[in-house]
């Protein structure tokens, strides 16, 4: 497996994107929340090639996004599918924060409907800023800044 140099970054963004920056890594955690697990499935949604998926598979497992389980359909030999870990079930957010911003910022007319809903509700659901009391704060209102928060 390739090291990046972002992995040993004191930065958590860069040490996030060490792992999902790599092509393909956060379309096939998109795909595992939509269910899928098998390695058969991940190839035929994504349309990646064998080796890559592989890699990728092998990469997430190793960060702790995916893990391995075991299963057997009736009369065939035991294979490996690849389930969300609850870092990985974490990484829901990021990933509905991705897809707003495309929906918003790079919109077609052909765009999947993919959304992140409400199970109880059957709605749509945003992602955004809460401040530590509970309330909504705006994009513009909040700034990245280094150091300890106050």
């Amino acid at each position: 497996m390739r090291h990046d140099p972002w992995a040993d970054a004191v930065c958590p963004i860069a040490r996030t994107m060490a792992v999902l920056g790599q092509r393909w890594a956060v379309l096939i955690v998109r795909e595992a929340l939509l269910g899928r697990s098998k390695f058969s499935e991940f190839r035929e949604q994504l349309g990646i090639a064998s080796d890559v998926l592989s890699a990728r598979l092998s990469e997430l497992v190793a960060a702790g996004i995916l893990e391995v389980a075991d299963y057997q359909q009736p009369g065939d030999r035991t294979r490996r599918r690849y389930v969300l870990t609850e870092a990985g079930r974490d990484l829901a957010p990021v990933v509905a924060a991705i897809g707003q911003w495309g929906h918003a910022h790079l919109a077609r007319p052909d765009s999947s409907d993919y959304r992140f809903i409400d199970t109880a509700t059957g709605k749509p659901v945003a992602v955004g800023f809460r401040g530590r009391d509970g309330r909504q704060v705006s994009p513009d209102a909040v700034a990245l800044v280094a150091g300890e928060p106050r």
